[in-house]
């Protein structure tokens, strides 16, 4: 992923919270990702580490129509993923996707809700909606307007090692060609 394109993703994503009064923290820890796939209109993500304690985290994201954050699970992260501005599409698994599963029911939170789920359910969250997330619960998203901002508030985070992709090609963090100065240093520069 070339370093423009970060550069490119971070603006508009500052022009977008800004616009829509979501305030960033001193020195915010950015996350641009194409997770490995060197497809950042279809497989990307921007994110912005606001809080990384020992006991939990969150995070604020920013995708645009067409994105798609690839399906994975978290072995120890337990996560609500919030709607903060526009509309998402999230898709559920118990189990890895393709593994059994016919019949398999499970419940989550919606909205703090309980709610008996199927491998497979696409939900539609408004502004405002949110899921729990629990561990082994595999889940991709997509925004469905224009550009989307979506929250994240978890147990610790650990994203070089508890994250599990599907795709075998995916990759957590890009790796980035400078092509021009960083705007910002990312959490996985070194």
């Amino acid at each position: 992923m070339k370093r423009s394109l970060v550069n490119k993703a971070i603006s508009e994503a500052s022009q977008f919270f800004s616009k829509h009064s979501w305030y960033l923290p001193p020195e915010p820890r950015w996350d641009v990702t194409d997770f490995g796939l060197n497809d950042f209109e279809n497989f990307g993500l921007v994110l912005v580490n606001l809080c990384e304690e020992a006991e939990y985290c969150e995070k604020l994201m920013f995708a645009k129509k067409g994105m798609t954050t690839p399906c994975h699970a978290h072995k120890n992260k337990k996560e609500d993923i919030i709607v903060r501005n526009g509309q998402l599409a999230i898709q559920v698994w118990n189990g890895k996707p393709g593994e059994d599963d016919s019949n398999n029911s499970f419940s989550l939170k919606i909205n703090g809700s309980i709610r008996k789920l199927y491998s497979g359910d696409i939900l539609k969250l408004a502004q405002g909606e949110r899921i729990t997330l629990t561990q082994g619960i595999y889940h991709e998203f997509y925004p469905l307007y224009e550009s989307t901002i979506i929250g994240e508030v978890s147990t610790a985070n650990d994203d070089a090692h508890d994250n599990y992709f599907v795709n075998p090609d995916v990759g957590r963090f890009s790796e980035i060609i400078e092509d021009e100065p960083p705007l910002v240093k990312l959490v996985s520069d070194k």
